[in-house]
């Protein structure tokens, strides 16, 4: 039941990502980037307040992880396992390097790696200190959750979201402006999908992986921003 739900709501996200991306991206991008980031630091900022100093949403968060556990089986975990790795850092970096080795060979620029790298690693660094700052406690169901330090925001979340976005928004100097809502919509339902393997996992509460979202897609924002220019040199496939 988790990995059917997964599926149909990281479907469900991607898709209307991709609908509702249309009239958003006819606007200047800049403009986009600066919204999203703002909003996404605006949730972020909320939500650690939320969980850090209140029991708003515990209620919540305990409710999902029980109906998780009671509902996970062998064959479930093994495949949430997989898809929860689409936002291992080892991952993210052997995406990025091919991505970043395509563009160059493509279109001619350098500054793929650079973006991607400030992505990547920014993103690590972001995700770190609010950890350490909220140091809220995992969920104790899943006994190896009690291992991985404190819970919010979830990281593998930020750098799926970040990451797979800014991988996205290279390949889009590719494709051309006919691609961004196909790709918006991919890389929202691969996000969702790890955020939501993570919950269903026991090891994240539902709102350390919102937290991790929102926190990913603000940072992406921020860089497009500062690469944007940069990356639209290169020579046109």
């Amino acid at each position: 039941m988790p990995l059917l739900v997964l599926i149909v709501v990281a479907l469900a996200a991607g898709f209307a990502a991709a609908r509702l991306s249309r009239p958003v991206l006819s606007r200047p991008l800049s403009q986009v980037a600066i919204a999203i980031g703002i909003g996404g630091a605006v949730v972020v900022g909320v939500l650690a307040v939320i969980v850090g100093e209140t029991h708003l949403v515990s209620g919540l968060d305990q409710s999902v992880a029980d109906w998780a556990y009671r509902n996970n089986t062998s064959f479930t975990h093994r495949c949430l396992g997989l898809v929860t790795d689409l936002g291992e850092t080892w991952a993210v970096l052997l995406v990025g390097l091919a991505v970043a080795l395509v563009d160059l060979v493509r279109r001619r620029s350098p500054w793929a790696l650079p973006l991607l790298f400030v992505v990547i690693a920014g993103d690590k660094f972001l995700t770190v200190t609010l950890k350490q700052i909220v140091d809220r406690a995992r969920p104790t169901l899943e006994p190896v959750a009690a291992t991985l330090g404190p819970s919010f925001p979830s990281g593998h979340s930020s750098t799926a979201a970040a990451s797979w976005a800014a991988f996205a928004f290279v390949a889009a100097f590719w494709w051309g402006r006919r691609s961004w809502p196909a790709l918006v919509g991919g890389v929202v339902a691969v996000a969702v999908a790890v955020a939501l393997s993570r919950v269903f996992l026991d090891v994240h509460w539902l709102t350390d992986v919102i937290g991790g979202l929102a926190l990913g897609w603000s940072w992406f924002a921020v860089c497009a921003v500062g690469f944007g220019g940069l990356l639209g040199r290169g020579r046109q496939s």
